[in-house]
């Protein structure tokens, strides 16, 4: 027989274990300081974008609103060229303006007519037919989507048999 103590060796088991557990702790807690790292960089990098985004749509809306305004002033000013030349050339402002009001209600009818004819071809058979296959198209695969997702979660014990 073997009288070599055990009991050293009991010991060295119970250390492995809490060394292991030890070890494990110290990985989790590295993982989780690294996630949140990672996190944190990408929250920061988020915030980032969503402030400059904020920053451009604010831009955009300044940079609109002077762009109206200068085109309605170019537009006025373009007007009362065209009024003075046409008083000139009548030699009469009542005729001018009369002149410039028809020219500005043919433009406004022009623009409408215009408007009217692009929402026609819109509804024409063709756009529709092609707008309704690429609605089938999404629904399509939104419902294979969704059965895929269905049968990916079913519920064992609903379907087990009694």
């Amino acid at each position: 027989m073997d009288d070599t103590p055990r009991e050293p060796r009991a010991d060295d088991d119970a250390a492995a274990p809490g060394a292991a557990s030890s070890r494990l702790l110290d990985e989790l807690r590295q993982l989780g300081g690294a996630l949140k790292h990672l996190f944190g960089a990408q929250w920061r990098l988020f915030r980032a974008e969503l402030s400059l985004a904020r920053g451009a749509v604010s831009l955009l809306f300044a940079v609109a609103l002077a762009a109206t305004v200068v085109g309605v002033g170019f537009g006025l000013t373009v007007l009362a060229l065209i009024g003075v030349a046409l008083a000139k050339w009548f030699g009469s402002w009542l005729w001018a303006l009369a002149v410039l009001a028809l020219l500005q209600g043919v433009l406004l009818v022009v623009a409408i007519v215009l408007f009217r004819r692009g929402l026609h071809w819109l509804s024409l058979p063709a756009t529709r037919g092609e707008f309704g296959a690429m609605m089938r198209d999404v629904a399509g695969k939104a419902r294979r989507a969704d059965d895929a997702t269905a049968a990916a979660t079913v519920d064992p014990t609903r379907n087990a048999p009694p």
